[in-house]
């Protein structure tokens, strides 16, 4: 069959710096082609010129044989190709319907035409949006919705060439599924997929065709399941799949008391009366489906929810009208790592050093007081141990890779010294060698007695890091596992509230 997209000898550097180099490849309608590779290796680099964001300095793009000169997003969407970035480009507060038609055709004509929201509402239901009302801003959304309506966006333009970059790093395994079999009919209609993805089972279910990049080269195209994970990864990274996940250490023993302690706590309608024990060198896993109140127990816990009932002790105290701004004090000692980095987490046009010190920072009655001495001498320490990698620390935040911004994230926190730390979802959308680096961390965090409470869509995440999983369903735990209990069929079952053999 001949190629649908054809690059030879394509070549792109930043500041002199290469980001690809010398990339040959080609990508054949009716295909799901996966692309590999941690952060740096030249990935988003290459769905930017075949989007039209940014032009080669040398080599060619060609479609159907013809060799395409892309001088704006414009003219590659016109050539059929249309590209979901891991950054989502949705206007907040639009509404989803005309976030899903502005720049459909004649803009200003698709927001009042009937028979195009009509559309628009039947690729929504078609990627799993059945739930999400087409007036709803997009501001008031959770952030798997919003990834939801991004691909719903993207599909409805009925592309030749559909570019997913992490599409469904904030979706759980049940709306995954439902983005999968959508990916399949495109494909068996003709359309190809470039499909970039850290998660190895995502690989497995999708993927036709592979492609390893490293260091801003084409390493190796192959077909899928001819590779097993372990010779991916060594092909990425050099490093092994065993490697990942390091060993869990013990948990604490039974009778520790809890650091964080959670009774019967309650938001109606998403949270029903949930109980918590955390303990110092305990990892502590929540899991389930999206939306059954696992992100909202953690708002709870950190005081962002308001007018919530039940308790929430910290060492046997009661805490009352907590607030993050109390929260996060060293009396207290909580920190939260929110799911979406870059809207909550950080302040992209701000510099790296300055985010690293957002966490530090205090109200005072005349004004804003600077980050401590001690709080800067732990942030050096934490850069190094995390191994950021940066140019200057008067770089903007947004300069950094995904990964690198993950990490500036959790040093901010670190540098504070809690005794709970609430990660939501702490490696969505990073690459397989951070992910390591970010596991390792958290084991040797809880060896120094500190209590991680882990809330994240990634099920061989929770398995393989966690002591005990709470599984979430309509706002409360059904199950908790632990031990050879806690396989990914248990797991799945319980997210389901039924029981393994009836999964």
């Amino acid at each position: 069959m001949a190629p649908l997209i054809e690059l030879t000898a394509v070549s792109k550097s930043y500041g002199g710096v290469p980001a690809l180099t010398d990339v040959s490849l080609t990508v054949e309608p009716g295909a799901v082609h996966a692309i590999l590779g941690e952060n740096g290796a030249g990935k988003s680099t290459l769905m930017k010129l075949l989007a039209g964001v940014i032009a080669p300095e040398t080599g060619t793009i060609a479609i159907d044989g013809q060799v395409q000169r892309f001088a704006t997003p414009r003219d590659a969407a016109r050539c059929g190709i249309v590209c979901m970035f891991q950054e989502l480009s949705l206007m907040p507060h639009l509404s989803v319907g005309d976030n899903m038609l502005i720049g459909d055709g004649g803009a200003a004509l698709a927001l009042i035409r009937r028979g195009s929201r009509r559309a628009a509402r039947a690729v929504l239901d078609r990627v799993g949006g059945q739930h999400i009302a087409m007036a709803t801003r997009i501001a008031d959304l959770p952030l798997a919705d919003r990834q939801l309506v991004e691909i719903a966006k993207a599909i409805g333009r009925k592309p030749r060439l559909l570019i997913l970059d992490e599409a469904t790093s904030a979706l759980t395994a049940e709306r995954v599924e439902t983005v999968f079999a959508v990916i399949r009919a495109l494909r068996d209609a003709g359309c190809a997929v470039l499909f970039i993805s850290h998660r190895m089972y995502e690989i497995d279910a999708v993927a036709d065709r592979i492609s390893i990049f490293r260091n801003g080269r084409h390493i190796e195209t192959f077909a899928a399941g001819t590779r097993s994970h372990d010779a991916m990864i060594s092909l990425m990274i050099g490093q092994s799949l065993k490697e990942l996940f390091p060993p869990r250490r013990d948990p604490p023993p039974v009778s520790t008391p809890p650091i964080l302690s959670v009774r019967d706590l309650r938001w109606a309608p998403h949270l029903n009366g949930v109980d918590l024990d955390v303990r110092p060198g305990e990892i502590v896993g929540l899991g389930g489906l999206d939306g059954q109140g696992q992100q909202h127990l953690m708002h709870a816990i950190f005081g962002i929810l308001r007018r919530t009932s039940g308790t929430v002790t910290l060492e046997g105290k009661t805490l009352t009208d907590l607030t993050p701004g109390r929260a996060k004090t060293r009396r207290i000692g909580l920190a939260l790592v929110p799911e979406d980095r870059k809207t909550e987490g950080l302040i992209l046009d701000m510099t790296i050093a300055d985010n690293l010190r957002l966490a530090g920072l205090s109200r005072k009655p005349f004004g804003l007081a600077n980050a401590t001495d001690a709080t800067d001498a732990a942030i050096a320490k934490l850069i190094e141990r995390l191994g950021l990698t940066y140019g200057r620390l008067s770089d903007p935040v947004k300069t950094l890779s995904g990964g690198n911004q993950q990490k500036v994230v959790l040093a901010k926190w670190l540098a504070l010294g809690p005794r709970c730390l609430l990660l939501m979802d702490p490696t969505r959308g990073i690459d397989v060698k951070t992910k390591a680096q970010i596991y390792r961390l958290l084991q040797d965090l809880a060896g120094e007695g500190l209590a991680i409470v882990l809330q994240s869509t990634d099920y061989e995440e929770l398995i393989h890091l966690c002591h005990r999983i709470n599984v979430f369903y309509k706002g409360r735990v059904v199950r908790e596992l632990s031990g050879a209990e806690a396989t990914p069929d248990a797991l799945i079952a319980a997210s389901l509230n039924v029981s393994a053999e009836a999964a």
